[in-house]
Order: C-alpha cells, then sequence, then structure tokens
C-alpha cells in the first residue's frame, strides 16, 4: 500500500540527517496519510524534515498547548476565544470528508442509509442490519438479519467532532442524549483510537459500520453509506460530492478560519465535510516561519497528491488568504 510505504520511507528520512531543519507536529488522524506523503516529498526537495504524530486531534492540542511541538493539528477549529487563551494562531491546510463504512458481506456499495437513520444506529436505536427503516431504502437488496456492530472512536477526536456536530443537527434524540464533542459517551459500541484504529476494527468484525476519513476507505476499501443532503437528496460519497459541499466554505482570518462544514446547502452536498487545521504557538515567531515554509510549499506542489488520496485542496483563493494571514501576523516564510 502506497501511503503505508510513504510513511516508511518519511520516517527513514527524518532519520538519515543530523544537519537539516526538523519540524515536529503531532494531532489529527484525519489529515495523516496526506500529511506523510507531503513531509516525504517535501523533504525529497529541500532536505528539510517534518516529523508528524498521528494522535489524534485532542492530543494535538494538548501537545501545542503545552508547546511540546512545533505545530497542532486538529479537525476540530478552535473558537477566537479559545485561540487567544492558548495564544495560538489557525489556518486550514486542506478540506476532507467523513463516511458511513460499513462491513457487511454480500452487500453493495452505497447503502441508503437515512441520517436520521445513522443516528438511530449509533444511538443502538436501530440494532439488526435487516430493520425495516433500512429495508424500505434498499428495495431488492437482501439484507441479513446480523446485529450491527457499532465502531467509534475511544480518543479525543476532531473526526468525532464533525461526526458528533452532524449528528446533533439531524437527530433530536441525538442532540438531548449525547450530543457534540471531541469525546463523547457513546450509547453503544467499540472503541478504537485514530482512524487507523476505527479502520482495523472495521476489516476484522463482520456485519460492523463505523465512520472513517474518506482516505481510509480508499486504503482499505471499504463499502460506504449514501446519506441525504440537508433538503433530504440522496448523495453518493464521492469526491464531486465533497468538492460541492466544500465549495460554500466561507474563510476569513478575523476569526482564524473558524467554521464547520458538516450540513452545507444543495443538492450535491455531501453533509459530512470538514476543514483541516494547523495551530502555531503565537511567541515561536522564527519556528512559525519554518512551518509556514512547509506549508506554503504544500499549497504550491502538493494539490495532485491530495487529490490522489481523497482529499480536497484549499482554493488558490483561500491559500492567497492564509498567505495574507502569516504576513499580517510575522510569520510568513522567506519569499524565494
Amino acid at each position: 500500500m502506497r501511503s503505508i510505504a510513504i510513511t516508511a520511507l518519511a520516517v527513514a528520512a527524518i532519520a538519515t540527517s543530523s544537519f537539516a531543519e526538523r519540524i515536529n507536529g503531532a494531532g489529527a488522524t484525519f489529515p495523516a496519510p496526506l500529511y506523510y506523503a507531503w513531509a516525504y516529498n517535501y523533504y525529497k526537495v529541500t532536505g528539510n524534515q517534518i516529523n508528524y504524530q498521528s494522535i489524534g486531534s485532542g492530543g494535538g492540542i494538548k501537545q501545542i498547548s503545552a508547546r511540546i511541538v512545533d505545530f497542532g493539528a486538529s479537525d476540530k477549529p478552535l473558537k477566537p476565544k479559545q485561540l487567544d487563551k492558548k495564544r495560538l494562531y489557525q489556518f486550514p491546510a486542506v478540506i476532507g470528508s467523513i463516511v458511513v463504512a460499513y462491513n457487511v458481506p454480500n452487500i453493495p456499495d452505497n447503502l441508503k442509509l437515512e441520517n436520521k437513520d445513522v443516528a438511530d444506529i449509533f444511538l443502538g436505536k436501530i440494532k439488526y442490519w435487516d430493520d425495516k427503516a433500512i429495508a424500505e431504502d434498499n428495495p431488492g437488496v437482501k439484507l441479513p438479519h446480523k446485529k450491527i456492530v457499532v465502531i467509534h472512536r475511544s480518543d479525543g477526536s476532531g473526526t468525532t467532532f464533525n461526526f458528533t456536530y452532524f449528528l446533533t443537527h439531524i437527530s433530536k434524540d441525538w442532540a438531548s442524549n449525547v450530543g457534540t464533542g471531541k469525546a463523547v459517551d457513546w450509547p453503544v459500541g467499540l472503541g478504537g483510537k485514530g482512524n487507523e484504529g476505527v479502520s482495523n476494527l472495521l476489516k476484522q468484525t463482520p456485519y460492523s459500520i463505523g465512520y472513517v476519513e474518506y482516505a481510509y476507505k480508499k486504503q482499505n476499501n471499504f463499502k460506504a453509506a449514501t446519506l441525504q443532503t440537508v433538503s433530504g437528496k440522496w448523495v453518493a460519497p464521492t469526491e464531486k460530492n465533497f468538492q460541492a459541499a466544500a465549495s460554500h466554505a466561507k474563510w476569513s482570518p478575523k476569526n482564524h478560519f473558524y467554521q464547520v462544514l458538516a450540513l452545507q446547502p444543495g443538492d450535491n452536498s455531501y453533509p459530512i465535510v470538514a476543514g483541516t487545521f494547523i495551530l502555531l504557538p503565537r511567541e515561536k515567531t522564527k519556528t512559525n516561519k519554518k512551518v509556514t515554509a512547509f506549508f506554503d510549499w504544500a499549497f504550491r506542489n502538493g494539490d495532485e497528491e491530495a487529490k490522489r488520496l481523497g482529499y480536497i485542496p484549499l482554493p488558490a483563493s483561500t491559500k492567497d488568504i492564509i498567505r495574507k494571514y502569516w504576513e499580517m501576523h510575522k510569520i510568513a516564510p522567506k519569499s524565494k
């Protein structure tokens, strides 16, 4: 698998030189496959090393808040007041999407699941794959009378934040009983650490269902559900539909780019699209310039890699706004 190879090569590259610059980052598992690829390609071109640890958004926020790493990464954007309290800058790096993946033998890809039914599955209210609510939307599909095994994250996770944000806004029961957060009290299911852990449990557990970033769906060849737009139209988890949702992003440097992208309007807008963010300590100007040099390089050279892995690159106009944000805070890399 090429992404695993890139990860191994990136680690090996980091160990080969004691003279090149080394930047340490940690956080979200959501963009990890892309950050590994960008880091490896950046090292090949510049000799500079980006050591990224995929530990979850919660861990990334904690480590950058404690100044353990040079940059943190989180799929849960921090509000301006939180950023001020922690003395952090924030900007988006790429856009991804969360899919509802399942491991059910002899069932086709793109099984239709109404948004409210997804919430009821994760609430434990819909217990079997042949439940009437699922069967009615999938005529002709022979659903097994097998118990649904719910898989969820066990760690503090921006993927969980975005997924539970979606559930909270489409289900009153979910909103009143569970709510939105990086970590929640799951009513049912098994927990896995990171998108990697959820993916491994899905592969190992027949009749399971879980939520993962689309890149992990592609890597593992998972089946994933067709969901509904805000207006109730069926929408498959395709890159075209992810882009339709992402086109509604309205980033602003005035609030440090704070925006949750789930449940955007439009007949083709997939409902669980999310930005992923980089967090920088405000006092470390010199190191921040090295971090922004990496992301500036990625913005200029990494779009094709992002697309290959199933992510949505930021529009050129958004990248320019981010560069102006760097300049405003005097953390822009030196022009070449």
